[in-house]
């Protein structure tokens, strides 16, 4: 088929006010926002997709990935579109960008058996809205929770700020429904555990959108009670990061599960917290849940707190300003893409995760290696966000000045080379390269070094799964992986 009798049989698929194709609707599907600067200055650097197509049900999103699959058309599955790893960039222009923002309904609130059930374009913020006033909460809150979508949360392995108690969306998804690229649609019933055979909602978490498109999930719910959240953070002594991680990994050891761990380093600590850190490392605990087990957690970390050299201890107000401003919305936003073309100044994170033992050496050489070789930095730190028995993650951020460079070249010139250094040293110290923003389009290349001899694994997945590779082609899987 040509393009236009690919875009005559949508109409046939759908109504033809949810099939868009004249292009300055295409121009903002073509990307996410891994592509900052050049989208603030206006400068197209992505094919634009065929047809942006807004799915109302889930029998509409069989029809068109079947008809999708027989006719080798690329799908970009796509949601609240908070991704930053270009998991969502068009890379070949048959492409159609499968839109769920309207399947929007919450289909159950099951208080007895605390678990909630949504469609994949209910968002995030707005589903917490109307749990918390009912005494509930799913526990999960990312920055993007204003942005995020139910579908992409699961699809992206997402996690939360209170990951360290609640755990991420693998921990809370109880069960789901999907769609696979042949139109088969496959629903895995909600259940506590079970043992028969492989657990099969790992093929669905995770896959970015390059194996099935999420259309709805169940999610764990929780107990939501605000009177009983304590704060405690202490400044650390200058570049101390190591007597940081040490105290992370003791309270995690012996037990303990506050919902919020973080240490931010002295560069990163700065740029939230320069009214009162000095320049110094910052280490910020956050407990909650019933009283009891809050209270003992809250003392049972200063106990731990107290036993280390520390530089002094920080008022709690702070810490509560700071965590009001933190997550993303629309005015934020913008403000920062006015702030991108007035000062050609900008920010991109690289996340990874590593066990204790290796952790703050894969820290020290990534930030050390970074300030040594990538010109016109404004800042280059890290912290630790997300907390186990067994390690945690760096969540280095990183600035810079935008000299010399057009916005085609600015993620080559800049945030490749940092993001190459940062990937090649974690693997080779023997950390992963994601925790939690996921591989996208950018990470793709070193898929095979981070998976080693389960790499087969993962092939299999999508040679089955998918065999025409039509989903989201280049994300998680190489375009090309069959070469692998």
């Amino acid at each position: 088929m040509d393009n236009h009798q690919i875009l005559e049989h949508f109409k046939t698929l759908i109504p033809e006010d949810r099939l868009i194709t004249d292009k300055e609707s295409l121009i903002p599907y073509s990307v996410d926002r891994f592509l900052k600067f050049p989208d603030v200055f206006g400068v197209q650097t992505r094919p634009l997709p065929l047809a942006l197509i807004k799915a109302e049900n889930t029998q509409e999103v069989s029809g068109i990935l079947s008809f999708c699959n027989e006719n080798g058309i690329i799908v970009i599955p796509r949601t609240g579109a908070s991704s930053i790893e270009g998991g969502l960039e068009v890379i070949d222009e048959r492409t159609i960008v499968l839109d769920g923002t309207l399947m929007n309904k919450i289909l159950d609130i099951d208080t007895y058996n605390m678990q909630v059930t949504a469609q994949c374009g209910v968002i995030l913020e707005e589903l917490e809205q109307i749990l918390r006033p009912m005494g509930y909460t799913t526990g999960h809150s990312p920055q993007s929770k204003p942005l995020a979508q139910i579908g992409g949360l699961v699809a992206t392995f997402s996690t939360g700020q209170f990951s360290t108690l609640y755990g991420g969306i693998e921990d809370m998804l109880v069960g789901c429904e999907a769609v696979f690229p042949n139109g088969q649609i496959c629903r895995i019933k909600n259940f506590p555990r079970r043992a028969a055979g492989p657990d099969i909602r790992s093929i669905i978490i995770g896959n970015e959108g390059a194996l099935c498109y999420v259309t709805e999930a169940t999610l764990k719910l929780f107990r939501y009670i605000p009177d009983n959240i304590h704060i405690c953070s202490w400044v650390l002594h200058e570049g101390d990061m190591k007597t940081g991680f040490e105290i992370l990994r003791e309270v995690m050891a012996e037990g303990y599960k506050p919902s919020m761990t973080r240490l931010y380093d002295k560069e990163d600590g700065q740029y939230y917290f320069s009214h009162f850190c000095e320049g110094n490392p910052v280490l910020i605990f956050m407990t909650e849940g019933p009283k009891s087990i809050s209270d003992a957690t809250y003392h049972a970390i200063e106990e731990i707190v107290a036993k280390y050299p520390v530089y002094k201890r920080v008022d709690n107000a702070l810490i509560e300003q700071w965590y009001a401003k933190l997550n993303w919305d629309p005015k934020k936003i913008e403000e920062e893409r006015v702030e991108i073309k007035e000062t050609h100044n900008v920010g991109f994170t690289t996340e990874i995760a590593a066990n204790w033992s290796i952790v703050h050496d894969i820290y020290q050489v990534c930030v050390n290696r970074v300030k040594a070789e990538v010109p016109d930095l404004t800042l280059m730190g890290g912290h630790a966000s997300h907390c186990y028995s067994n390690g945690t993650n760096i969540y280095f951020m990183y600035y810079y000045d935008v000299v010399d460079c057009s916005p085609e070249d600015e993620i080559k010139k800049y945030h490749e080379p940092i993001n190459q250094i940062i990937v090649e040293e974690t693997l080779r110290l023997g950390g992963s390269m994601c925790h939690h923003h996921g591989v996208g389009k950018h990470r793709t290349r070193w898929i095979r070094e981070e998976y080693g001899t389960s790499w087969y694994m993962l092939k299999a997945l999508k040679e089955k799964f998918d065999p025409n590779n039509i989903m989201n082609r280049g994300t998680v899987w190489p375009a090309d992986y069959l070469e692998y």
